[in-house]
């Protein structure tokens, strides 16, 4: 095959573009720079990226059949797994074996401009301008989201994903089995000490008659289903468990250093202690708790996520009911407003390896059509969708599985933009996605926070800065809670604590985030 290396110089021709090669007479091929296919013989593109183990080889997915009979560009992909995937993909860069892209990238702000400046990735304005017209027209109609994706020193570096929902920064819902409250008598959990008496219940009375009751349990730490909200409840919601960024009234505080997260903490210890909590609390993940939520005997009392039926299955949910979000002692209703952005900047980037960066441009900028964009999110035509009248119509999910498991099977995220005039317009939203919102707004949204921490892009010397004492935090507070809630001994133990908090820089840390914060609050006033 003829090498492909096209140069920045293109003339035009109709719908098409001869290209030549910069490489003194390597022939090139025709890319057209509108319509499709993209080029006239077929090129391969190498590309990386994440998989859930549910998930097939993103080769095998309908979807992407779809793009290569569109374009005419065949993708050769290295699907690593999720668990794995930021290690590996940091052994890549370092060892400088690089694919053409890396897709669903999950890079770091601090990757981003590491990487960026260091050339190892190259930057996008340029290929968005010349080779990339649905999203140059997005970015002209919401220079917002321009503004999400440019760095600190002018440059695009990634390309930039969005879902406008309005769902992300609510990531939890407490369920409770209304099958074993009704079994005993019980109504549903109102206030934290309804909530404590009705476990116990569970418990003490050996609600499934097999031993194996787990009243409570969630994802320890989890990006979703977490306990930010239980530990919220003493006066200090945090449902962010990446950074622990809470602001009040204009100023930044870490919440795992605030003395409502020292009394919330110890309080849960005495659930701990009376068995009310999962044993195996600390290494809870996703995949566990729903392994848990579907054994053969009932076991879950009540559990923390994002959609009940993904822990305990289609059938079982019919047992398990919302629980609205409860009052705490002093009688009010706390909910946290999580720092998870509907927007992303991480979802694409193209490597100095790549041979055909115009070609890679027009490739993805396929994703940013509405319609397609639609179909990477949720699944295709065919498989999710029928259209009717030119929208997007759900199908019935197939037996046996839940609409989040199939979803993972058909669809391959990456770099979409669907804002929300979309939805009713272009495509149904999801039932269970209009089922969680309507539950929102119904149950938690009145009684969320106001304020929550921005969706700032920091300098390279901030970054470097935070990087390297989040890290450090992370895993010490992360140890320490799970000593604490399982343990106990916080009382005695939180004057040393705070004094390493400040010893690996969290007072440093407050002032970078706090200088974040205003700058970006000034400039988005």
């Amino acid at each position: 095959m003829a090498s492909l290396l096209l140069s920045a110089c293109n003339k035009e021709a109709g719908d098409s573009n001869a290209s030549k090669s910069n490489e003194g007479g390597t022939p090139a091929a025709e890319i057209n720079m509108t319509g499709y296919p993209i080029v006239k013989d077929k090129v391969t593109l190498k590309f990386v990226s994440p998989k859930n183990p549910l998930a097939p080889s993103f080769g095998e997915m309908t979807f992407f059949k779809n793009l290569e009979a569109q374009s005419n560009v065949h993708i050769e992909w290295n699907n690593i797994a999720s668990d794995g995937y930021q290690e590996k993909k940091n052994l890549l860069l370092a060892t400088n074996d690089l694919p053409d892209a890396f897709y669903n990238a999950q890079f770091s702000d601090f990757d981003l401009i590491k990487y960026g400046s260091e050339g190892t990735i190259i930057p996008l304005e340029n290929l968005i301008d010349k080779y990339m017209p649905n999203l140059k027209k997005l970015f002209e109609a919401r220079p917002d989201l321009k503004a999400v994706v440019t760095a600190p020193d002018g440059h695009i570096y990634s390309l930039p994903y969005a879902e406008e929902m309005n769902l992300i920064n609510m990531p939890n819902q407490m369920f409770i089995n209304k099958k074993w409250l009704d079994q005993l008598n019980l109504k549903v959990p109102t206030t934290l000490d309804e909530y404590h008496e009705a476990l116990k219940a569970f418990k003490d009375n050996n609600v499934n008659g097999k031993g194996t009751v787990i009243p409570l349990s969630w994802w320890f730490q989890g990006w979703c289903g977490n306990e930010g909200d239980l530990l919220g409840m003493f006066g200090a919601p945090d449902v962010t468990t990446d950074d622990h960024r809470i602001v009040k009234d204009g100023k930044v505080h870490y919440s795992l250093a605030l003395p409502e997260y020292k009394e919330a903490i110890a309080y849960y210890h005495t659930w701990y202690k009376e068995g009310l909590i999962d044993k195996e609390i600390a290494s809870m993940d996703g995949e566990k708790l729903k392994a848990k939520g579907k054994t053969t005997d009932e076991t879950l009392g009540s559990f923390i996520w994002w959609e009940g039926a993904e822990i305990v299955g289609e059938e079982r949910m019919k047992d398990y009911v919302l629980m609205p979000p409860l009052k705490n002692k002093e009688g009010q209703i706390l909910i946290g407003k999580s720092n998870y952005s509907e927007y992303s900047r991480d979802s694409f980037v193209i490597t100095k390896a790549n041979k055909h960066p115009e070609i890679t441009a027009r490739w993805v900028d396929q994703l940013y059509d509405p319609k397609t964009a639609i179909q990477a999110h949720w699944g295709p035509i065919g498989e999710v969708y029928k259209e009717e009248n030119g929208k997007l119509v759900n199908l019935p999910v197939p037996q046996g599985t839940t609409a989040g498991e199939y979803r993972i099977k058909v669809a391959p995220g990456g770099p979409v933009v669907i804002t929300k005039d979309a939805f009713g317009k272009l495509v149904e939203m999801e039932p269970r996605a209009k089922q969680r919102l309507d539950e929102l707004q119904k149950h938690y949204f009145p009684y969320q926070v106001k304020e929550n921490y921005p969706f700032v892009f920091f300098s390279a010397e901030d970054l470097e800065q935070i990087n390297q004492i989040e890290t450090q935090l992370k895993e010490y507070t992360k140890q320490m809670k799970a000593k604490w809630l399982m343990e106990g001994g916080v009382e005695k133990e939180w004057d040393g604590y705070l004094k390493k908090l400040d010893q690996i820089g969290l007072q440093k840390l407050l002032q970078i985030y706090q200088k974040g914060y205003d700058d970006f609050k000034k400039n988005n006033s």
